[in-house]
C-alpha cells in the first residue's frame, strides 16, 4: 500500500466543523489519525479553535460551485454533514419549505458532489425523532411536524442515490451535553429559567441523554465501522426531565423544586404559543400542540444495539451537565 492510499483511506471532510457537535468529531478524528478538512461558515468561533494540522475552508455550501466544491473533496475517504436546520428555528410559514432545502436539499447535493469525489464513507447528522417516528407510528410525527419529516426525507434520498459507491450512515441523535470554546451551548435559556425561579415548573416524562464526546466516537465508529444505508440511534442514559433540572440547578450550587405540569396546562400553553407563531406569519419546525405528546412522554431506548457497532462510550454526563452550566453562566 503506498503512502498517498494510506493518506486517502484516514481522511475526512467535515461540513459543520466548527459547530458544536462538529468540533467535537473533528478532536475525535484527529485522536484517531485523520487528516481534516472542515468547511464552514464563517467566522471560527475562537481563534486557535484547531491545531494548524487541519485545513479550514471559511465558505457557505450554498454559494459554491459544484466543480469549488469537488475540488474541496477530492482526496478524501470520508464525507460528515454536520449542518443544516434544527428544530429550535422557527421560520416563515411554510416551515417544510425552509428545512427541506437546509436539511433535504443541502444534504444531498453535497453527497451527490462527495460521491463524484471519490468519497466511499458518509455521515448523516440527524434526530433520533426519527427512531419514534418508526416506533410510535400512531403518533405520526412526520406528518405533523415538518422538521422531522424533512429529516426522513433527508435520510430517505440520501441514501437511495449513495449505494453502491458510497456507504451512508444516519446517526440519529438525542439530547446532547457539553462544550467547546467560543460558543454559548443551546441549554443556556434552560439554565436562565432555573436561575430566576424558586420552583421549577416542567412538563412530565423525559429522554435519552449523551455526552458530545461520546457522539463523537459515534461518528468516527460510523465512518470506521457502520453499514451504508443504516440509522444508528445514539444514546446513552435515560433520564426523567425532574431528574435533569434537579442535575442542573445543583451544577448551579441551589437545590431547586421541580413540580411536573399536568399534561393538559402544558397544552394550553403550547396552544398559546402556536397562535402567537400564526400571527407572526411563522410555523414550528415541531407544532407545539401535536408534540406535548412527545415531550411528555418518555423517549426513552435501548443504545446498547448501535453501541455495540460503533462502539462509543458511556457515562460522564454529570461532568457533561457541569460544563454546559459553565459555559452558559461564563461572562464573556
Amino acid at each position: 500500500m503506498t503512502q498517498n492510499t494510506k493518506q486517502f483511506e484516514k481522511s475526512v471532510l467535515v461540513l459543520g466543523g466548527t459547530g458544536f457537535i462538529g468540533y467535537h468529531a473533528v478532536l475525535e478524528f484527529l485522536k484517531k489519525g485523520y487528516a481534516i478538512t472542515i468547511l464552514s461558515l464563517p467566522p471560527l468561533p475562537k481563534k486557535g479553535l484547531f491545531p494548524p494540522e487541519v485545513s479550514i475552508r471559511l465558505a457557505d455550501l450554498n454559494t459554491l460551485s459544484d466543480e469549488a466544491v469537488v475540488e474541496l473533496m477530492q482526496g478524501h475517504s470520508a464525507a460528515l454533514f454536520a449542518a443544516g436546520a434544527d428544530d429550535r428555528i422557527t421560520p416563515k410559514k411554510p416551515a417544510y419549505d425552509f428545512f427541506y432545502k437546509a436539511n433535504v436539499e443541502s444534504s444531498v447535493r453535497f453527497f451527490k458532489l462527495a460521491k463524484k469525489a471519490g468519497i466511499t464513507r458518509g455521515v448523516i447528522l440527524s434526530s433520533y425523532f426519527l427512531f419514534f417516528d418508526r416506533t410510535w407510528p400512531e403518533l405520526k410525527l412526520s406528518a405533523h411536524h415538518p422538521y422531522i419529516r424533512s429529516r426522513k426525507e433527508q435520510a430517505k434520498e440520501a441514501i437511495a442515490f449513495s449505494k453502491p459507491e458510497l456507504d451512508l450512515m444516519i446517526l440519529e441523535l438525542p439530547y446532547i451535553f457539553g462544550s467547546m470554546p467560543g460558543r454559548k451551548p443551546l441549554w443556556c435559556p434552560l439554565i436562565t429559567y432555573i436561575q430566576s425561579f424558586p420552583v421549577l415548573l416542567y412538563p412530565k416524562g423525559g429522554t435519552n441523554m449523551i455526552t458530545v464526546e461520546h457522539v463523537a466516537e459515534a461518528i468516527v465508529g460510523a465512518v470506521e465501522y457502520g453499514k451504508g444505508g443504516e440509522h444508528y440511534t445514539i444514546g446513552d442514559k435515560n433520564m426523567s426531565w425532574k431528574a435533569f433540572l434537579k442535575k442542573l440547578s445543583r451544577c448551579l450550587g441551589k437545590e431547586k423544586r421541580v413540580v411536573s405540569l399536568p399534561n393538559f396546562l402544558v397544552t394550553i400553553a403550547t396552544v398559546l404559543l402556536k397562535l402567537k407563531h400564526k400571527l407572526q406569519g411563522r410555523e414550528g419546525g415541531l407544532d407545539p400542540v401535536a408534540f406535548t405528546k412527545v415531550q411528555t412522554a418518555q423517549t426513552f431506548f435501548d443504545p446498547d444495539s448501535s453501541r455495540s457497532v460503533l462502539r462509543y462510550g458511556s457515562g460522564g454526563l454529570d461532568d457533561a451537565f457541569k460544563k454546559t452550566v459553565e459555559a452558559c453562566v461564563k461572562k464573556e
